[in-house]
């Protein structure tokens, strides 16, 4: 894959391509904190079967830039979307299978929730992941809620350091215990860090986890998306659930989800299989996207 490069009205977003342009598209997303390398094994193959594939770098992410320094560095969940239905735009994609977790799935399911015209099929790790932010201050499962520390942290302005000056330590360490079963995450690790020297990094992380919360406002370019996203709107596309068997990062069953896709439905569960679905398991994430093709 060949990094390129996408001009829209906020970004200029780095992406990776693989296949043929005139092949279906296909949008792979990627999470925090991790990046484009999530792909590596799973984009050669769908390329191989006749996809064109796209893996771009999110905002705060790689060699992803704002194109004005007075931009707010948003890291809420309607940027992320907008930034996908920007993206494509830019590239001249009517349409495309989206596939994406953490983050990046945040971004695929509202992609496909308000405009399923351009999303023809969806790939999603553990379920319906659009925030519900009305409910933010509820207390999730003490177990669960062991496993946010890092979110808590970064609400203070020792997290805020502490992501700056340790970066790579405090990444690796949740590498490692969000994937808990995956043997490679020391070694796969070193080829993603310098993405997260991006010079937005630190801001988009920690706006994204204090909006989420109601600490911080949301850039107001995106209000009346977030208004949007608020209603909790049903997925109507094809869609492949897959769940991690082993995620080191507490939550619900994707079974609680079902309701939120009233299109074509696909639950898939992978056991053994830890946060970083894609590259723990590519051949897995391969084959769900490949059915949506």
């Amino acid at each position: 894959m060949g990094s390129k490069r996408a001009t829209t009205p906020v970004l200029e977003i780095e992406y990776d391509h693989a296949g043929e342009a005139g092949g279906p598209a296909v949008i792979l997303l990627h999470g925090f904190p991790y990046d484009v390398r999530a792909y590596d094994e799973v984009a050669p193959v769908l390329a191989a079967g006749g996809a064109s594939v796209y893996v771009p770098s999110l905002r705060g992410f790689g060699g992803t830039r704002f194109l004005d320094d007075a931009t707010p560095r948003s890291g809420q969940q309607a940027a992320l979307a907008q930034d996908l239905l920007e993206f494509m735009d830019a590239l001249g994609l009517e349409n495309a299978v989206v596939a994406g977790y953490d983050w990046g799935g945040r971004a695929a399911c509202i992609a496909a929730a308000l405009r399923p015209e351009r999303v023809r099929g969806l790939v999603t790790v553990d379920g319906y992941n659009v925030q519900n932010l009305a409910y933010a201050g509820e207390p999730a499962s003490p177990e669960w809620e062991r496993t946010y520390w890092y979110q808590y942290y970064f609400h203070s302005e020792r997290g805020r350091r502490g992501l700056t000056e340790n970066r790579e330590e405090l990444c690796a360490l949740l590498w490692r215990t969000w994937s808990p079963t995956w043997k490679g995450a020391d070694a796969a690790f070193p080829a993603s860090a310098p993405s997260l020297h991006n010079p937005d990094f630190v801001d988009v992380v920690i706006h994204s986890y204090r909006h989420r919360f109601g600490l911080a406002e949301g850039d107001p370019r995106y209000r009346a998306l977030e208004d949007l996203i608020a209603k909790q709107p049903a997925i109507t596309v094809p869609t492949v659930v897959l769940e991690s068997g082993a995620d080191g990062v507490g939550g619900p069953s994707a079974d609680g989800d079902r309701e939120y896709f009233t299109g074509p439905y696909d639950h898939r569960v992978l056991p053994g299989v830890g946060h970083n679905v894609p590259q723990e398991a590519p051949e897995a994430f391969a084959a769900a996207v490949a059915s949506l093709l």
